[in-house]
């Protein structure tokens, strides 16, 4: 019976590839490949959008891991989502990482403009969690281990 491997990646679709990727920069993660263009048979035959074209960033965390495709389609243009999704939203409900400095790091994301989703939560005496609303609406799950 087939199996899968191992998680490669998240794809995010996102209008400003520019802004996004910024955003996930400042969160700590690394450009491992791109920006690049995609176009051609391949493309079209695996989305089913005869035509198309997008330009691909991928990132990864200094540790390694999952990767994030963040993707911004030339062709056709992209269809907007809504920017002010809740997590109670059907589809992707956020991308997670574990952080060093949960505060710190939220303070410096409400620098540039992004705010928390709710508040700052602890679990249980093991996690500090807190949601925070980036660019496009994308909600980044931010948990820290407590010691």
């Amino acid at each position: 019976m087939p199996a899968i491997q191992r998680f490669d990646h998240v794809g995010i679709t996102v209008a400003d590839l520019e802004r996004v990727t910024s955003f996930f920069l400042t969160l700590g993660l690394q450009v491992q490949g791109g920006p690049m263009d995609v176009q051609g048979d391949f493309l079209d035959t695996v989305i089913g959008v005869p035509g198309s074209r997008t330009r691909i960033v991928v990132l990864a965390a200094p540790q390694g891991g999952t990767l994030l495709e963040l993707s911004s389609f030339v062709r056709p243009d992209h269809q907007v989502g809504s920017p002010t999704a809740m997590a109670t939203e059907l589809g992707l409900r956020n991308v997670a990482f574990e952080v060093d400095d949960l505060d710190a790091l939220v303070q410096r994301l409400a620098v540039d403009g992004y705010g928390l989703v709710g508040g700052v939560g602890e679990h249980q005496g093991t996690w500090r969690m807190a949601y925070v609303r980036g660019p496009e609406g994308i909600i980044v799950s931010l948990a820290q281990r407590i010691s």
